[in-house]
């Protein structure tokens, strides 16, 4: 939320200055208020774990949301029951006219496929062009964010020898981001993915700008100028034993899976993971619904076309 104070208040150049959001009296007095409209594309086969770890973060604020959740039909779900499916998941026919505050892609299994190979790939497209002048935020993330970055911006994604697997420190590479709020200069997140993007198309990219990185592993969370579109190549929703789970899903699979890397004390398995991304996760959804909450038009059919 905002703060409000008198509009000559000498501390409000430098908030601005370190991404803090004021607002002045006369603004204060004018302000429409309504609660904020979020459409998550649940690309994820277990979609009941998904929503439960993204409400838990995104619940964690004073405003108000209404959240709806949609699902490609390209292709039909098996992990998770069609009739709940039917009930509560709207298709694009479903939302195709209507306007949201943000809009939030996830990960998927599919990272392994050429994006123009998976099957629901020609809905992904469909959606993105759709957010384009019916939403004003997009946040991807995981194989989302790999789509969102080639279908927006040309960006490719590369095949790594092995899995990334496990919690994985990345540094800042912005001061006083609004995004990045309270975080410490260094911070925490979870991966689980074979592929890549090509940094060096990211950073020649001037519509684009690196939030965040490591020397070992490369940019983690990257946006659009303006902050309309971010990208995050991890899992921030991820609950304590996310990781743990798959780990034990594949081993019992007879799949070759390493365990995960910075997340069992001492690398022992059978002792309880480390949770040490939970705040940066809640810090970084909180910071970002505040960007929206900031920018976006109280009336959302006046959103411009975004190009």
């Amino acid at each position: 939320m905002p703060i409000k104070t008198a509009d000559s208040l000498s501390a409000i150049e430098r908030l601005h200055e370190e991404g803090i959001f004021t607002i002045g009296e006369c603004r204060a007095l004018n302000q429409d208020i309504r609660p904020l409209k979020i459409l998550v594309l649940n690309l994820m086969p277990l979609k009941k774990p998904t929503e439960l770890q993204l409400l838990r973060l995104l619940g964690n604020t004073p405003l108000q949301l209404e959240i709806d959740f949609c699902r490609p039909v390209s292709r039909e779900s098996t992990h998770t029951d069609s009739s709940y499916l039917d009930k509560v998941y709207y298709e694009f026919k479903d939302i195709k006219e209507k306007y949201y505050d943000a809009f939030i892609v996830t990960g998927a299994p599919v990272e392994t496929y050429e994006f123009e190979d998976v099957d629901y790939w020609q809905e992904i497209t469909t959606y993105l062009d759709w957010a384009k002048a019916h939403a004003f935020s997009v946040l991807c993330y995981c194989w989302g964010a790999q789509a969102g970055l080639y279908h927006y911006y040309g960006v490719k994604k590369t095949t790594l020898p092995n899995k990334k697997f496990g919690i994985f420190p990345y540094g800042l590479t912005v001061s006083n981001h609004p995004l990045l709020r309270g975080f410490d200069d260094r911070y925490f997140i979870p991966q689980s993915r074979h592929t890549a993007i090509d940094d060096g198309a990211v950073d020649a990219n001037r519509e684009l700008e690196v939030l965040s990185r490591s020397v070992e592993d490369g940019i983690n969370i990257c946006a659009s100028k303006d902050c309309r579109r971010i990208f995050i190549l991890g899992h921030f929703e991820y609950d304590r034993y996310t990781l743990a789970d798959e780990y034990v899903r594949d081993k019992k699979k007879g799949m070759e899976i390493a365990l995960p890397q910075n997340y069992y004390p001492d690398n022992d398995s059978s002792q309880r993971p480390l949770f040490k991304w939970c705040s940066y996760a809640h810090l970084f959804y909180l910071n970002w619904l505040n960007v929206v909450y900031q920018e976006t038009p109280y009336d959302l059919t006046t959103l411009a076309v975004y190009k």
